[in-house]
């Protein structure tokens, strides 16, 4: 597009947005700002797809703001409306996170709604996300809205949609909903009750602690019954919300669950959408645990529990028996929820007489199928994306399955079925009951997870990146997918490729949670190697999961050299492979 073109793109949406401040900055840079810049604000939009939408906080239809906001609530309840007769009123419950644009996005969404005579269920403070997802179930409601960009950078943003069974949605409901979206006027021309007279529209409902409330007493029900000596044991916990929205409900679940001794990192208690303590909100970069971890030195914690800013995920680190802390991966996590969930069937965890059920990423460690069937469990793998494990959820719960927990290996655990999505809080609790009950037998958590290794093999999980940028480096890519797609190798780094499975075919002969996707697997001996391109990033990802056998009286010193055996040999793999692909 041309610099004209641009520039005549600039002011007609510069033109149709409702915000005054956006409103003007676009105009002036329309005039004055060269190519590349208004290509990057308006040269394009935002895409709609089954994460909602997420981008840095600015003008133009490629950016989040009022009128994308607008634009898109009123897309989303055009599809409602056209598909579901029941959705005006049943209504759609709104939440929002602490970023700095949130409230005012959260606002603009129930005002269109309510606008288009449908039901609002809406925060008036910020809340995590879980809690909404967990409101849209709650209530019955034809969807949930939370505006939130989770662990993404201060200056972004991001808008997350519920629909079928109060999940995230999949597709083809992605593909529709972008489709209403696209059909929507001009943001100024739709219409919207007034900020003034929002909350005193027949058609909006406040919700307040009463939800909080129910939130708080569904979470017993999806975890075991704590150790029978856990009330005499004392647990103490350091704490962060990592600025984000997590705090108070956490202290109250955590509170709610016998666990009163917890400390809060002060730095980063409050909720704060700057997030001045650390480069990155993500609770998996480096750095990011370091001012709890200096608490729970001080205060000499029994465990370390971290939440990203809105509150769906959460990180675990334990005392590593030297005086110090080691951080659990999310797929160590996992396993221990798993076998700590599982173990709690009929005490506290009531599956109802139907089969127990695992659900994790296809990139998560497969482990977990050998802990899930040690219990009679099913594993089910699905795509990467949490949307996946509870459409798997679903679907084989009219097969007479039950999940008893969820994960993948980004520190994203489903405890049940308290939401229908990743629930930070809850796991929480969970994994606070599990370093409890531990303690109370004279065990920790790495003694559990040692136990696993010696039953189950010690596994090892390994991720490499291959960044490669531009269009020269997306054509790179592609052409490696294709290289391994067309000539698979039969052996990596020595070890004989036993399997291929090329999940960019036979969709139609695995089931919907398990469909086409840009990912190549190789099965060996001792693991797997898997190949993809990122979706978002100019990376190709490679995962390795390897396995090793442990004596049965495996110490843990000689564990922690298998481990580094192992790690090698993990990386040793995806480098191989890499060469094979010519990456």
């Amino acid at each position: 597009m041309d610099l004209d073109a641009l520039r005549e793109r600039a002011h007609a949406w510069a033109d149709a947005d409702p915000d005054p401040v956006m409103r003007a900055e676009l105009a002036g840079l329309a005039d004055t700002a060269d190519a590349e810049v208004l290509t990057e604000l308006v040269g394009s939009g935002l895409t709609f797809g089954t994460a909602g939408l997420r981008g840095r906080v600015g003008p133009g239809p490629n950016r989040m703001n009022r009128a994308v906001v607008i634009r898109a609530t009123r897309g989303l309840v055009d599809h409602l409306l056209a598909t579901d007769p029941t959705a005006a009123q049943r209504g759609i419950v709104v939440a929002f996170d602490a970023r700095h644009d949130s409230e005012r996005f959260a606002r603009d969404v129930a005002a269109v709604i309510a606008g288009a005579g449908m039901h609002v269920h809406r925060f008036l403070t910020h809340q995590p996300t879980p809690v909404g997802a967990f409101a849209q179930k709650a209530l019955d409601a034809a969807a949930c809205v939370v505006v939130t960009a989770s662990h993404n950078p201060p200056a972004d943003n991001g808008y997350k949609v519920y629909v079928e069974g109060a999940a995230q949605i999949v597709p083809p409901t992605d593909v529709a909903i972008a489709a209403a979206i696209d059909a929507v006027g001009p943001a100024v021309d739709v219409l919207r009750i007034a900020d003034d007279a929002l909350d005193a529209d027949p058609h909006v409902h406040v919700l307040g602690d009463e939800l909080l409330e129910r939130y708080l007493a569904a979470i017993p029900s999806a975890r075991p019954l704590p150790h029978p000596d856990a009330a005499a044991t004392p647990l103490r916990i350091a704490y962060t919300p990592l600025h984000g929205v997590g705090r108070d409900l956490v202290l109250r679940a955590l509170a709610q669950g016998g666990h009163d001794d917890v400390h809060v990192a002060p730095t980063q208690s409050e909720p704060d959408g700057d997030f001045p303590t650390v480069a990155f909100p993500n609770p998996e970069e480096p750095g990011a645990l370091d001012a709890v971890l200096a608490l729970a030195r001080e205060v000499g914690a029994d465990l370390v529990l971290a939440n990203d800013p809105d509150a769906d995920r959460l990180a675990v680190a334990v005392p590593d028996g030297d005086g110090d802390f080691v951080a659990l991966s999310g797929n160590r996590i996992g396993v221990l929820l798993a076998q700590h969930c599982l173990a709690g069937i009929g005490r506290g965890v009531d599956v109802g007489g139907a089969i127990p059920l695992i659900a994790s990423s296809i990139v998560s460690t497969p482990m977990v199928s050998a802990v899930a069937a040690a219990h009679g469990a099913r594993s089910e793998v699905t795509l990467t994306g949490f949307k996946w494990i509870c459409a798997a959820a679903r679907g084989l719960e009219a097969q007479g399955h039950h999940l008893v927990y969820g994960f993948e290996e980004a520190l994203g655990s489903a405890v049940g079925g308290v939401v229908a999505d990743k629930d930070g809080i809850s796991a929480a609790v969970a994994f606070a009951d599990l370093a409890r009950g531990l303690k109370a037998e004279g065990r920790s958590v790495l003694d559990l997870l040692a136990d696993l290794h010696r039953r189950h093999g010690l596994w090892v999980s390994h991720q490499h990146s291959l960044v490669h940028e531009g269009a020269a480096g997306a054509r790179r890519i592609a052409d490696a997918m294709a290289r391994i797609g067309d000539a698979p190798p039969t052996v990596i780094a020595g070890a004989s490729v036993t399997a291929v499975t090329d999940f960019r075919t036979g969709a139609h002969a695995r089931p919907s949670w398990l469909g086409e996707h840009d990912l190549v697997a190789f099965t060996l001996d001792e693991g797997r190697v898997m190949i993809r391109p990122s979706g978002t990033e100019p990376k190709c990802k490679i995962y390795v999961d390897v396995r090793g056998e442990l004596a049965p009286d495996a110490s843990l010193a000689d564990i922690a050299d298998a481990e580094r055996a192992l790690a090698a040999r993990a990386a040793e793999l995806a480098l191989d492979l890499a060469r094979v692909a010519g990456l």
